[in-house]
C-alpha cells in the first residue's frame, strides 16, 4: 500500500511501483447483504506506468474475454478495461480465488487465440464497431499466457 491518503478505490491504494504484471490478484471481495459473495479480480497484462495495452487491442480483448469467458464459468458478471489500459477487472458471484480463477482466464485466452473474429464488432451491437484489432489482442493473450507461470506473483521479489 502507498503512503498517500487512504482512498475509497482499492486500487487507489494499491503501490503501482511495486507490483509486476503480469498477474492475477483479488481486488476487492464483498458479501452482500443477502449472503452472496462478489470477488473482483485484476488481471494485469502490463507493467504500470511503463507499458500499456493500445486501445483497439484493449477494446478487443473486452469483448472477446466477456464473451468467451462466459463458456468457462457462470460465474461471470463482467469484464472491464482498466482506463490505464494496463488490465481488466473480472468480477464474478461467489467466493473464488485466484488459483480457482485461473483455468478459466487461461481457457478463455486459449479460445480467443484460437478465434477468428471480434464478437459484436459492428456497428449494430458496439458503439464503436471499427475500433477494434484481432491480431492486436490475440499477441497481447499469447504474451499473457506466455507468463502463466508467473500470474501468482503480484509484487517484484
Amino acid at each position: 500500500m502507498t503512503e498517500q491518503p487512504r482512498m475509497n478505490v482499492e486500487s487507489f491504494n494499491l503501490d503501482h511501483r511495486t507490483v509486476a504484471a503480469p498477474y492475477v490478484r483479488i481486488a476487492d471481495r464483498k458479501e452482500l447483504p443477502g449472503g452472496d459473495v462478489l470477488t473482483k479480480f485484476d488481471v494485469r497484462f502490463t507493467q504500470p506506468n511503463v507499458a500499456h495495452l493500445e486501445s483497439e487491442t484493449v477494446h478487443s480483448l473486452e469483448h472477446m474475454m466477456a464473451e468467451h469467458m462466459r463458456n468457462h464459468s457462470e460465474d461471470v458478471l463482467d469484464v472491464s478495461p482498466m482506463g490505464c489500459r494496463t488490465g481488466f477487472y473480472v468480477l464474478l458471484v461467489g467466493d473464488h480465488t485466484a488459483e480457482s480463477f485461473a483455468p478459466v482466464l487461461e481457457a478463455t485466452l486459449r479460445d480467443l487465440i484460437a478465434a477468428d473474429e471480434v464478437p459484436a464488432a459492428n456497428e449494430v451491437q458496439c458503439g464503436w464497431g471499427a475500433h477494434h484489432t484481432l491480431e492486436g489482442a490475440q499477441a497481447a493473450a499469447r504474451e499473457f499466457l506466455d507468463q502463466r507461470d508467473a500470474w501468482g506473483q503480484v509484487t517484484a521479489s
